[in-house]
């Protein structure tokens, strides 16, 4: 047999790979209480969290301050407006591809809160990774301001809030769609029936999920300060602490969930034919008319 030929049929015997849908995560499942693995998923979600909101809000701060011509700086000093997407989308990759195999690697409560809805975590999964994140992000938010005391609160601690000039419903909108960038990846990124489809291309998902969060950055920093993470929005509010950070941190939890929302939707339901499948299990079962 030709080489073309064998790498045909190589091609065609991927291509013809059975694949099942594994079967949609309990609601409810207290046996995962049991179970150290679980515990493990949450420490590293924890930690995950805390290392990056240290890295990010670091960068925030440090740039503030190196561009501030009050203070002796030079208005192009600092990493910019792209290094402080790149730390994000950076840190995001990082961990990411350090937590997959333990935790899945969320790290955003947003993400936690898609998967949910699509049936890929527990109830009970889900609210305490989200727990994990958020008390991740105040720790980690935390040591920034204990080693740059003197600079954080001058330079609005990393804290996310309605820029000058946009209403609020454009702020809205920029979560939402920033989100729904984001989640959409994670789900493209990881879909089994993807890789399995596919199996001859190999896919190393946390590349594109960090460039997701690294492109809506560049976007929406001047809008927002972009938040697409509740987490951390919350880790740096408490952090600062000040009026202006509150009145405008329900942008930051409200956006996120109805982008992860909007995403879960459509690659479930339209990408994956969810909807379709339904609506033709119905017809098909005259019982349940």
């Amino acid at each position: 047999m030709a080489k073309h030929d064998v790498e045909v049929a190589e091609r065609g015997s991927f291509s013809a790979k059975d694949y099942h849908d594994p079967p949609p995560a309990p609601l409810i499942d207290a046996e995962e209480l049991t179970k150290w693995s679980f515990y493990r998923a949450l420490i590293a979600e924890f930690i995950a969290t805390l290392l990056f909101l240290y890295i990010t809000v670091l960068t925030v701060i440090g740039y503030k301050s190196q561009s501030d011509v009050k203070a002796g700086g030079d208005v192009c000093g600092g990493v910019g407006i792209l290094g402080i997407a790149w730390a994000f989308g950076g840190m995001i990759f990082i961990l990411v591809y350090c937590t997959a195999g333990i935790s899945g690697g969320h790290i955003n409560p947003a993400v936690t809160f898609g998967l949910f809805l699509a049936r890929k975590v527990s109830l009970i999964r889900a609210i305490l990774y989200m727990v994990a994140q958020c008390l991740g992000a105040i720790c980690g938010v935390g040591l920034v301001k204990a080693f740059q005391k003197a600079y954080y609160n001058r330079y609005g601690g990393g804290a996310n809030e309605l820029s000058a000039g946009y209403s609020t419903g454009v702020g809205l909108g920029a979560e939402i769609v920033g989100t729904f960038v984001l989640v959409y990846t994670v789900f493209s990124a990881t879909d089994p029936k993807r890789s399995a489809r596919d199996s001859h291309v190999p896919v190393l998902a946390p590349l594109p999920i960090g460039f997701a969060v690294f492109m809506v950055h560049l976007a929406t920093i001047p809008v927002t300060g972009t938040g697409i993470n509740p987490a951390r929005s919350l880790g740096a509010a408490v952090m600062y602490n000040q009026q202006k950070a509150w009145d405008d941190h329900w942008i930051f939890w409200v956006g996120p969930f109805i982008g992860a929302a909007i995403a879960a939707f459509y690659h479930q339901f339209i990408l994956r034919a969810g909807a379709a499948k339904a609506l033709g299990s119905f017809r098909s079962n005259p019982s349940t008319l």
